[in-house]
């Protein structure tokens, strides 16, 4: 089975003046309204600039948050319409405007996804423009994978382009159900590029080193399991390490745990000496009694009673910094505290500098540790910034992604 790539499509059929559906992550971070982080709409661009230089008429297609079903002025891409329009015109003014179809694109918008209002829409769109429609989450039909909804859209469309890794681990109506309804589909440039990257976890150069961080051990519990068969170093942090430490015996006061899955921590602990990876937890622990910008913060190797951890200490920072610098391969997903706030935010720039300064080839995912990344600034020194999160880890598990698979042919 293979997938045919966006250049491939373009080299056979002529796009100009079809409708080209294209689902991409737009799933960005809203302020009042407005685009906080616009770097999964910088993402997708070489897609819409590839498709808007060969005249098509490009459908663009997103979720935005979980509306479930409901319409929420708050989660409504309208304001990202005009987010993607000044992002492209930001890009061809830096490029000089070389080779693109018109220096100052068209990103038009749609009340809906799918009607009369959207079929209108998409009949007013000129070539080399693009149409962002409504929020797709507002219909239920979308996350259900009804398969009406999926006609609905489907109808809708000359030509299918999956651009959204972010999505791919997600059976839904854009992402698989209009599939093949649509006679030609491809991969975008974006899901392309990151399915590439992601084959050097398969098959890493050793020593394969992982940081893990976050909340849950139940939001990585499988890839934690799949991880111990095949790295040489899984360091963890984030509140999921008091999980692993209560396991252990130890003392973590406060600190975020989750008591229901003690004997999780205790089975992964056991299979890493088994298999004999190295596991690394924190030795020493930022800790405060309140999580808030002002609260006094102090440095710990057994933590209080009273007080919960909020950041690996810089011991541990140190070991995990050494782990990374030796590596041939890093995977970092999760940060290593609160980073968000200043006093807590050590941990995670020590080993975000660490993974940015070695010679490893070296993946960061998951929308945590991407924020992290670009607020750090060293996102230009790492080898590829994955904008998934979950379809990430589920790739790394050997998991079939679903948006994948739905654009395999014979």
């Amino acid at each position: 089975m293979a997938i045919q790539s966006l250049d491939a499509l373009l080299a056979v059929i002529p796009v100009a003046g079809k409708r080209v559906f294209v689902r991409a992550d737009l799933n960005v971070p809203m302020a009042d309204g407005q685009v906080a982080d616009d770097s999964r709409i910088l993402a997708s661009l070489p897609t819409l600039e590839r498709l808007l230089a060969a005249d098509a008429r490009i459908v663009l297609a997103s979720h935005l948050g979980r509306p479930r079903g409901q319409r929420e002025a708050t989660l409504s891409l309208a304001p990202i319409a005009l987010a993607i329009e000044r992002a492209l015109a930001t890009a061809r003014g830096q490029a000089g405007q070389a080779g693109t179809a018109s220096p100052h694109p068209k990103v038009r918008f749609a009340s809906d996804c799918v009607g009369d209002e959207a079929r209108k829409a998409i009949d007013e769109l000129a070539n080399g423009e693009i149409l962002l429609l409504e929020n797709l989450r507002f219909h239920a039909a979308e996350t259900e994978n009804d398969p009406d909804f999926a006609r609905a859209l489907a109808s809708l469309a000359d030509v299918y382009v999956n651009d959204a890794f972010g999505t791919a681990h997600r059976a839904h109506a854009s992402t698989t159900g209009m599939v093949p309804f649509v006679e030609q589909t491809a991969a975008g440039l974006l899901l392309e590029r990151e399915l590439d990257a992601l084959q050097a976890l398969l098959d890493p150069v050793r020593p394969f080193v992982c940081l893990l961080g976050g909340a849950k051990v139940s939001d990585k519990l499988g890839v934690l399991e799949a991880l111990l068969e095949r790295a040489d170093t899984i360091a963890v942090g984030g509140a999921m390490a008091y999980t692993f430490l209560a396991a252990r015996g130890d003392r973590v006061g406060r600190s975020r745990l989750e008591p229901d899955r003690l004997d999780d921590a205790k089975r992964i602990l056991l299979r890493a000496r088994e298999r004999g990876c190295e596991l690394l937890l924190p030795s020493d622990h930022v800790v405060t009694t309140q999580i808030e910008p002002a609260a006094r913060a102090q440095t710990v190797t057994t933590i209080p009673d009273d007080s919960m951890a909020v950041d690996i200490g810089p011991e541990t920072a140190e070991r995990y910094a050494a782990a990374a610098l030796q590596a041939g391969t890093i995977l970092w997903n999760g940060p290593m505290g609160i980073f968000e706030i200043d006093a807590f935010s050590q941990g995670t720039e020590r080993v975000a500098r660490a993974v940015a300064k070695s010679n490893a080839r070296s993946i960061v995912g998951g929308g945590d540790s991407l924020a992290a990344v670009k607020k750090i600034g060293v996102g230009a020194e790492i080898d590829h910034l994955s904008t998934g999160g979950g379809a990430t880890l589920d790739f790394v598990q050997g998991l079939t992604l679903p948006g994948v698979a739905a654009l395999e042919r014979p």
